[in-house]
């Protein structure tokens, strides 16, 4: 259970949780999305339901729809005619480097070519805030490394707000303009949260060498540890 969690994301920020497994971090994207009820209060947003996005560690592609055809799919069930849907879906393809692989099917597709279908699925419906929940951990290290920079590429010009769950510190600190550390459950809290003043626009494997960086990483890792820690010495 996550209790008394507040924070803001603003326009073009991204805004990270970290915290030891089991600590609800998963569990408050879905409660912002309406995907779970809280057991106890509300979930109060500036943003329409309508206006949200989220994007899973596994994607939602239909297998027998084409790529361009899985990015028209939400775009039709928001009204918008078929042809100006497909047009619209060729354009976010094309913008995420897919240009060319329009009409292949998810199977014919690489992890992460499947991985930027996903997403322009979900930024072709131009979300004010978009939910990342571990969307990036099934990737290898350089494919990962170059869809991480397209996403913020995107966020940065688009200003969408992006609030992202990740077990990556160095992810959570590259990406982010602030990191939430939230402490171990069953009455999970955030405990502490961390500003990362590396300036954007941002290269981030370039901001791993900010001067900022090692030091927010080394106290990030303390604290985490310290929460893991006293989940092992609460379980004994």
């Amino acid at each position: 259970m996550l209790e008394g969690a507040s924070l803001e994301v603003g326009e073009g920020q991204f805004v990270s949780l970290v915290g030891p497994s089991g600590s609800g971090k998963s569990s408050l994207l879905r409660a912002v999305i309406g995907l779970q009820k809280p057991l106890a209060g509300l979930v109060e947003t500036e943003v329409a339901p309508s206006e949200l996005g989220i994007l899973f560690q596994d994607d939602a592609l239909l297998p027998w729809r084409t790529a361009r055809d899985n990015v028209a799919l939400g775009l039709g069930f928001h009204g918008m005619e078929r042809q100006a849907a497909l047009k619209e879906a060729d354009a976010w393809l094309a913008r995420l480097g897919l240009a060319g692989f329009e009409h292949r099917f998810p199977r014919h597709l690489s992890g992460g070519q499947r991985k930027r279908v996903a997403l322009a699925q979900v930024l072709a419906l131009r979300p004010k805030l978009l939910l990342m929940d571990e969307p990036f951990a099934s990737l290898d290290a350089i494919v990962r490394a170059r869809i991480i920079q397209d996403v913020v590429a995107l966020v940065e010009r688009e200003r969408i707000r992006v609030l992202l769950v990740t077990h990556d510190l160095e992810e959570a600190l590259g990406l982010s303009d602030v990191v939430y550390l939230l402490s171990q459950g069953p009455r999970a809290r955030i405990t502490q949260s961390y500003p990362v003043p590396i300036p954007r626009p941002r290269d981030v494997v370039q901001a791993r060498l900010h001067p900022a960086f090692a030091p927010l990483y080394e106290q990030l890792w303390s604290d985490l540890s310290r929460e893991v820690s006293r989940e092992a010495a609460e379980a004994a």
